[in-house]
C-alpha cells in the first residue's frame, strides 16, 4: 500500500476512521517536533548502552557513580503526590484492550497501568486501537458489547489511569520520518499526552506515566526534557506530568537516586520490576560464569540480591518523598479447584505482606481477582495512604549486595518450563496477544525474555543439570519435542496447527543457540508482526 502523509509523517499502515481520529494532522505535527528534537539524543544514549556493555564484558561491575555523589547525599524532595496518586496501595496492570481496560478500571484497584509495553503485542491494530481505548477511557465513554451479549461499562468510581509507553530501544515500523522509523516510546507517549492531558487535568487527575527499561540517569533526563517541552507546547503548567520509573535493569538500580533527581519536578516514584530485573542481571553479566543462575522458580524475592534491590529502592524513594512500588503478582484465580485457588491466593498474600512489611507504598497485580487480596495484605501495615515515614535506615545496602551472585540447582523441570512457557508466550505474542494466561499465571514479554536468557546462559557456560547431565543444544531439542507435544495436546490439533508455533519455535531456539546474546527478543520478533 502507498503510505499516507499526515502532519509530516509517513504512515505505512491502514488509517481506518478510528485511527484517523488519533493520527490527526495536529497530533502528527506534535509528534514530528518530538522526533526531531529528541530522536538524535535517544540514539546517542542507545549507543552508550553498547559501550557500557563492553565494559561489563571486560570484567567491570556496576557501581555507584562518584560524579553524582552530591545528588545521592542531597536533601532534595519530589513534589507531593497529585490527585489520584495519593493512595496507590494496589495497582492493576494490563494491555489497553477494550474489555480488559474496563475490567481493570472497575476492579477496585487504586490505579490501572495501561500498558503499551510488555503486556501489549505491538501490532498496528493493537497500538492504535489501544490509543482509541485510552482516549475513550479518559472521556469515560468507553464501553464494550461482548459476543455473548454482556455489556461492559464504567462504574462511577474507577482507577486512576497511568499509561506505560514502549521503551527507548524500540521503534514503530509503521511510521516514518525522513524515510526512517520513529521512536516507539515517543510515538506512544506523544499520542497519549496530546489527546488526553488536558482532559485528565480538567477531570481532576493528570497525565501520569510509567517509564520502562531505563538504563541510566541520562535516559531519565531525556524523558524530563520531553516533558518540559511538551507541557510548554500544549500550554500546560510545568509539573502537570508525573512519572513513575520501573527500576527493572541492574544499571538502573545503581542510578535509581539520580533517575529520581533528573525527573524530580515530574517524579512520582520508582517500581521494582522483578522479572525484567532478573533478565537484566543475566544480560549484563552474560559473559561472567559466576552469575550462572539456577531454575527461575527458585529465584524468589527472598534471594539476597533481590532483597537488597527492594530495600535500596525503598530507601531511595522515601529519602526524597517518592513512592516505592512493589512487584507483580501474576497469579490468576483458579476456577473449579477451590483448594488450588486458595493456595494461589495464599502465595499472593504472603508476597504482598512481605512488601508491606518491607516498607513499600503499594504493589501490582495482574488480575481483578487479586485486588482485594493485595489490599488486605497492606491494610494492617498502612494506616494512611503511604509509608513514606519508613526510611529503612536500619538496612545497609552496598554495591556488592546488589550484584551478589545467586546459585542453586538447574533441573530438567526448569529447562522444560523455560522452553514451554517461553515459546508458548512468544507464539501468543506473534498472534497479537501480549498478556497471555499460561498455567494460571498472566504472562507478559518478560517471561519469554528471562526464559530464553536462562537457556542461553546455561548453554554458554556448559552448565549441568542436578542429575549430572550436561546442558547441550541436543538436550534442549529433545526436551522441546515433548513440550510442544504437550502444548498441542492441550490446545487441540486444529488450534495448534493453525497458530504460529513454527515461527515462534524457530526464533526462540535460534536466539537460545546463538553465539552472541540478542539484547531484546522483541526486536527480531517485531519484524514478524503485521
Amino acid at each position: 500500500m502507498k503510505p499516507s502523509v499526515v502532519g509530516g509523517l509517513e504512515i505505512a499502515a491502514p488509517l481506518a476512521p478510528p485511527f484517523a481520529d488519533i493520527l490527526t494532522p495536529d497530533a502528527c505535527a506534535f509528534l514530528v517536533t518530538l522526533f526531531r528534537r529528541f530522536g538524535p539524543r535517544r540514539e546517542e544514549l542507545l549507543a552508550q548502552r553498547i559501550v557500557r556493555q563492553r565494559e561489563f564484558d571486560a570484567g567491570r561491575l556496576p557501581d555507584f557513580r562518584p560524579e553524582t555523589a552530591a545528588i545521592r547525599g542531597g536533601a532534595w524532595r519530589v513534589p507531593p503526590p497529585p490527585p489520584g496518586l495519593l493512595d496507590r496501595r494496589t495497582e492493576i496492570t494490563g494491555p489497553v484492550e477494550r474489555k480488559m481496560a474496563i475490567n481493570a478500571l472497575n476492579s477496585g484497584a487504586q490505579c490501572w497501568m495501561a500498558d503499551f509495553e510488555d503486556a501489549n503485542s505491538p501490532t498496528w491494530e493493537n497500538v492504535l486501537q489501544g490509543q482509541v481505548n485510552l482516549r475513550d477511557a479518559v472521556d469515560r465513554t468507553i464501553s464494550y458489547a461482548a459476543p455473548d451479549g454482556r455489556a461492559y461499562v464504567l462504574k462511577e468510581r474507577t482507577a486512576t489511569i497511568v499509561a506505560r509507553p514502549r521503551g527507548w530501544h524500540l521503534e514503530e515500523k509503521h511510521v516514518l520520518l525522513d524515510g526512517r522509523r520513529v521512536s516507539a516510546a515517543l510515538f506512544d507517549w506523544g499520542l497519549c499526552f496530546f489527546h488526553n492531558a488536558r482532559n485528565l487535568l480538567a477531570r481532576g487527575s493528570g497525565p501520569y506515566f510509567y517509564l520502562a527499561k531505563l538504563e541510566s540517569y541520562l535516559e531519565a533526563r531525556l524523558w524530563n526534557d520531553v516533558f518540559v517541552h511538551a507541557q510548554a507546547a500544549l500550554g500546560l503548567p510545568h509539573g502537570s506530568i508525573r512519572a513513575t520509573v520501573l527500576i527493572e535493569t541492574i544499571t538502573g538500580a545503581f542510578d535509581a537516586e539520580e533517575i529520581l533527581f533528573e525527573l524530580r519536578d515530574h517524579a512520582s516514584g520508582l517500581n521494582c520490576g522483578r522479572w525484567d530485573y532478573m533478565f537484566s542481571v543475566i544480560k549484563k553479566f552474560r559473559n561472567r560464569p559466576e552469575y550462572l543462575f539456577p531454575d527461575r522458580a527458585s529465584i524468589t524475592m527472598l534471594a539476597p540480591f533481590l532483597r537488597a534491590y527492594c530495600f535500596h529502592i525503598i530507601q531511595v524513594c522515601h529519602r526524597h518523598g517518592a513512592y516505592a512500588m512493589g512487584g507483580m503478582a501474576a497469579q490468576i484465580p483458579i476456577r473449579g479447584d477451590p483448594e488450588a485457588n486458595a493456595a494461589a491466593l495464599a502465595k499472593v498474600r504472603a508476597d504482598k505482606e512481605r512488601e508491606a512489611a518491607d516498607g513499600f507504598d503499594g504493589t501490582w497485580v495482574a488480575h481483578p481477582g487479586l485486588v482485594q487480596t493485595a489490599l488486605d495484605a497492606f491494610a494492617p501495615r498502612m494506616t494512611g495512604p503511604n509509608q513514606l515515614e519508613r526510611l529503612r535506615e536500619d538496612v545497609k545496602v552496598s554495591a556488592a549486595d546488589l550484584v551478589a551472585p545467586f546459585h542453586g540447582p538447574i533441573t530438567e523441570k526448569g529447562v522444560r518450563w523455560n522452553l514451554h512457557v517461553g515459546i508458548r508466550y512468544l507464539e501468543a505474542w506473534l498472534g497479537g496477544s501480549g498478556a497471555e494466561p499460561i498455567h494460571h499465571l498472566m504472562e507478559d514479554l518478560a517471561t519469554s525474555e528471562i526464559s530464553r536468557a536462562q537457556l542461553w546462559q546455561w548453554l554458554r557456560f556448559a552448565a549441568r543439570l542436578d542429575d549430572g547431565r550436561p546442558i547441550t543444544l541436543p538436550l534442549y531439542e529433545q526436551l522441546l519435542a515433548g513440550e510442544l507435544a504437550a502444548i498441542r495436546a492441550e490446545y487441540g490439533a486444529a488450534i495448534y496447527d493453525g497458530g504460529r508455533f513454527p515461527e515462534a519455535t524457530a526464533l526462540f531456539m535460534r536466539m537460545v543457540g546463538s553465539a552472541e546474546f540478542d539484547e531484546f527478543l522483541s526486536l527480531p520478533a517485531y519484524e514478524l508482526l503485521p
